[in-house]
């Protein structure tokens, strides 16, 4: 998990802007519709919802949430529950996108769950979560896969897909993916709660199976 840290925006921004130095690496990335919990004066410059997502899918976003960082800030590779529809404003966002089916290629293995802590000379220090139980993590990098550790992965057909200024775009539940933005990029993503439906079951029992088929 990411240190987090308080500031005014208006200090975030001179970071940002490099008008300012600070240790770390700065990025709003808070997922609990920080848009209109915690930016409510941003709402007026965006829309509240995506008028034909929401019809298609029959309710409005669960999440709304703004976005706005460094180019060192790297999202690893994961998948979420959601239907997302990514809004990038300024800058560029890159995606590597691997459909559900791929999940056979993609390892998982346990990790202790732990939060960066930045030092005085910038660094950082990977500190342990205390009595809590390992939660599984995708330990690839699909920017260097190494492929004698993980041979599966070579089967796998990562898309390569890049999100510019006035493009939106629409990342399926389940699908995994990995992002990086050029310095400063702004985006603001629509979060729908995905149906629990046959989707959902076909992609259970292909997680189901590959873990068996690890297992052995």
């Amino acid at each position: 998990m990411p240190e987090e840290r308080q500031v005014l925006f208006r200090e975030f921004l001179d970071i940002v802007e490099r008008k300012q130095a600070a240790r770390g690496v700065f990025y709003i990335q808070k997922q609990c519709s920080n848009l209109t919990q915690e930016f409510p004066e941003l709402l007026k410059d965006v829309e509240s919802h995506i008028p034909w997502m929401t019809e298609a899918l029959g309710k409005s976003p669960d999440a709304v949430n703004f976005w706005l960082g460094e180019s060192a800030a790297v999202t690893s590779l994961h998948k979420d529950h959601y239907e997302n529809l990514y809004c990038v404003i300024s800058g560029e966002k890159h995606f590597i996108l691997l459909p559900p089916t791929d999940r056979p290629f993609i390892p998982y293995e346990l990790f202790q769950p732990a939060t960066y802590k930045v030092n005085e000379d910038g660094s950082f220090d990977v500190i342990d979560v205390q009595n809590a139980e390992k939660v599984p993590w995708i330990p690839l990098d699909p920017l260097d896969p190494d492929l004698s550790r993980f041979p599966e992965y070579a089967h796998a057909k990562p898309l390569h897909c890049t999100v510019r200024a006035g493009e939106m775009l629409y990342l399926p539940s389940l699908w995994f993916h990995h992002v990086r933005q050029s310095h400063g990029c702004i985006a603001v993503n629509f979060w729908y709660d995905m149906e629990y439906d046959i989707k959902y079951n076909y992609f259970q029992f292909l997680d189901s199976v590959t873990k068996m088929m690890n297992a052995v």
